[in-house]
């Protein structure tokens, strides 16, 4: 980064609530940028990582936004957001530093412009910002982060939006960057369940699941899938890409609802919400996402992963 998008000498806390798989290296990572960052998580275990790593935290939300002019959120989504909201707008204005929240958890696009409205009475100003790229882009700092929110929201938060993405993209207005990373992650949903099966099929056919993933990685069905998750954590057995089944079929259900509210069918969509919800009963509710090859495997009798040489003989 250049020195431009260094913090001033003496700039003002950076709060980070939700110290997490995402949370903690994004506050790792603006702490070693030079911000004052303090953090807060009702969970002791991630207060206690924090504090290995060198993050103070504080004891309470209204601690945090009597310190902090900026917090952001790394949080499961509206449902937590709302509450945690509303202590920060609960601290009295005299008392209060916040007056910037940027949202960067997965949450309701709907729910987020309402919030926003909300806030602004309160003197509070929300970016909605959430990220793509997993916890390996959020170590590296090589997130995708799609921003909703007006120009002057944005150019405040860019300094420390570029240290913690590659690519900072600014979609629309509140809640349009909620908006794209439900349909992106809906996407995302789609083609690793269309990947599993094909390479399912191919290897009850008798090709090795690793060279048909290679030949469609330089072919026209190459995806996010293909690319990184199947190597990465299905193939591998790995299953620790650290986005869980459960928080992929929310924003799933995030973006047909979307669909749902813009007066539009999206039958696609509801397929794939269907299909998600339908296997991911088969996992443990805390299974990393990629895991939905589990049942895929278990229904076709093939299995593909972590040694490529078990593949089933093609039934007659």
């Amino acid at each position: 980064m250049s020195d431009q998008n260094q913090p001033e000498p003496g700039a003002s806390v950076i709060g980070v609530i939700g110290l997490g798989n995402m949370g903690l290296p994004m506050a790792t990572r603006l702490r070693a940028a030079g911000y004052d960052v303090r953090g807060y998580d009702r969970d002791d275990s991630a207060c206690a990582a924090a504090h290995a790593a060198g993050i103070a935290t504080t004891e309470s939300i209204a601690a945090l936004a009597r310190l902090a002019s900026t917090i952001v959120m790394l949080l499961p989504g509206s449902h937590v957001v709302d509450p945690v909201a509303a202590e920060i707008v609960r601290v009295p204005r005299a008392e209060r530093a916040c007056d910037f929240v940027i949202d960067m958890s997965s949450s309701s696009p709907g729910r987020t412009r309402a919030l926003g409205a909300s806030l602004a009475e309160s003197g509070i100003t929300l970016m909605d910002a959430p990220v793509s790229g997993g916890v390996t882009g959020a170590r590296a700092g090589t997130l995708t982060i799609m921003v909703g929110g007006d120009d002057a929201a944005l150019e405040r938060a860019r300094p420390l939006l570029e240290h913690l993405g590659a690519r900072v993209i600014h979609v629309g207005a509140t809640g349009a960057g909620h908006a794209a990373k439900a349909l992106n992650n809906l996407l995302s949903a789609t083609h690793l369940l269309a990947t599993n099966e094909a390479l399912i099929v191919g290897a009850r056919f008798g090709i090795e699941p690793e060279v048909l993933n290679a030949a469609i990685n330089v072919s026209s069905g190459r995806s996010g899938s293909t690319d990184n998750k199947m190597p990465r954590f299905v193939l591998s057995g790995a299953f620790d890409s650290g986005f869980s089944s459960a928080l992929l079929a929310k924003d799933i259900g995030i973006a047909t609802n979307l669909a749902n509210e813009m007066g539009m069918d999206a039958p696609i969509g509801r397929a794939v919400e269907e299909w998600w919800v339908r296997l991911a009963a088969q996992i443990e509710p805390d299974a990393d996402h990629t895991e939905i090859i589990r049942p895929l495997e278990a229904d076709n009798g093939v299995h593909i992963r972590a040694r490529s040489s078990a593949v089933a003989e093609p039934t007659s």
